[in-house]
């Protein structure tokens, strides 16, 4: 997870200055957030089998946030007009903390408005990636650990993620209060056991105050129109994105399961074409999927048990075992700065039961320019053995 702390601080700085270049001034905005939640019990650790001998039922944070938006004389600020996007800190608490501690997370976020509703009133949407640290991860009874019945959190630092929907009141051109829906997930991508994830379904309240007087406007974006015979072409993009990462690996044996020793290599690569047809945030297209996972299939290729150590033992599955060429379908919602990506796919080359399935992939791209991106998603399969973080540096060809 340090590789992932510092490939996403980089993020977050570069989101404060990766602009278009048209763009010679932006909107500032200050907020906070109060967002009391629910946990999902998931796991029987959240329904009361730990330390303090009762469930854990809910979380609270407290946020503060700063973000921009871009002037209606720069092009973003035509085709976005009401996005803003920045960076947050927040204080999170379970009730619990000497078993699982009090996160601090550090995120970017970005938002904008889906509907306007009257005056002064409009439905918006926000998401929040980022990392979040101060955990107390699970500490095994083999280690003689004293945290043993946290088997939910196995790093110090994980990932967090955020979506809110809510209802926004501007009372004055420079107030905004807004209250709405929350869900939250804290994970570490498999990159280390155990991994169940902390999941929170809540409310949020906010109040923003955005500085040089940046009025309630309307929600429709100016994409302008273009020429019939190049229209196509000119709304056609392609991104390519190799990238990497690892992951742990359970398997069992004979009724038993095994913590496989040790981390093992992601390498992937992406070939996304996209096109946007009827809105300038909105993208759609096929994608390309190839993959290495040096942990895949490894169950069906177990030696045995080294009984002095308890540690499970098994040979190498060959190349095509951990080897996959999948296809899936890709939507993108672009804004400024920022573009999530959702897909669902298949294998269509692959060898073993593990790579079989329907996989679904989440990533991030921040672009430092642009036709380059960084990327930081994460590849979620039907088989719970497969799932891995994917972070890499991509490039976009077209406009």
């Amino acid at each position: 997870m340090k590789r992932l702390l510092v490939l996403i601080s980089v993020l977050i700085s570069l989101s404060a200055f990766a602009s278009d270049r048209d763009t010679s001034s932006v909107f500032h905005r200050i907020g906070v957030d109060v967002r009391p939640g629910a946990l999902t019990k998931h796991h029987d650790f959240f329904r009361g089998e730990n330390a303090l001998g009762k469930p854990l039922k809910a979380d609270a944070s407290f946020h503060l946030k700063y973000s921009f938006c871009f002037p209606s004389n720069t092009l973003l600020g035509r085709l976005y007009p009401t996005a803003y996007q920045g960076v947050g800190l927040a204080a999170y608490t379970f009730g619990n903390p000497d078993e699982i501690g009090n996160p601090v997370a550090l995120y970017v976020f970005q938002g904008a408005r889906i509907a306007d509703l009257g005056h002064n009133l409009s439905l918006d949407y926000e998401w929040n990636f980022g990392v979040s640290m101060g955990w107390r991860p699970y500490d095994p009874p083999s280690k003689n650990g004293t945290n043993t019945f946290n088997s939910v959190v196995g790093t110090k630092v994980n990932a967090y993620m955020n979506a809110g929907l809510f209802l926004s009141w501007h009372p004055s051109e420079s107030w905004t209060v807004s209250a709405g829906l929350d869900l939250t997930h804290f994970s570490n991508g498999d990159t280390t056991f155990p991994n169940t994830g902390v999941n929170s379904i809540g409310a949020r309240f906010g109040v923003t105050r955005s500085f040089a007087g940046r009025p309630f406007v309307s929600g429709n974006s100016h994409y302008g129109r273009r020429r019939p015979a190049i229209w196509f072409v000119e709304r056609l993009t392609l991104d390519i994105i190799p990238y990497g990462a690892w992951n742990e690996e359970f398997v069992s044996y004979e009724d038993k399961e095994y913590h496989v020793d040790g981390k093992f290599a992601v390498a992937g690569l992406h070939v996304n074409p996209l096109c946007s047809v009827l809105f300038p945030w909105l993208s759609v297209g096929p994608s390309l999927d190839i993959q290495y996972n040096e942990g895949m299939n490894i169950q069906n290729h177990i030696a045995g048990v080294n009984n002095a150590t308890d540690e499970i033992r098994f040979y190498r599955p060959s190349f095509l075992e951990q080897f996959a060429v999948g296809l899936s379908v890709r939507a993108e919602l672009q804004m400024p700065v920022f573009a999530l990506n959702f897909g669902v796919g298949h294998n269509v080359i692959y060898k073993g039961e593990e790579l079989g399935g329907i996989y679904s992939v989440l990533t991030l791209k921040t672009f430092v320019s642009k036709k380059c991106f960084l990327n930081v998603g994460l590849k979620m399969s039907s088989r719970e053995c497969s799932n891995n973080l994917m972070l890499g540096l991509g490039w976009r060809i077209g406009n």
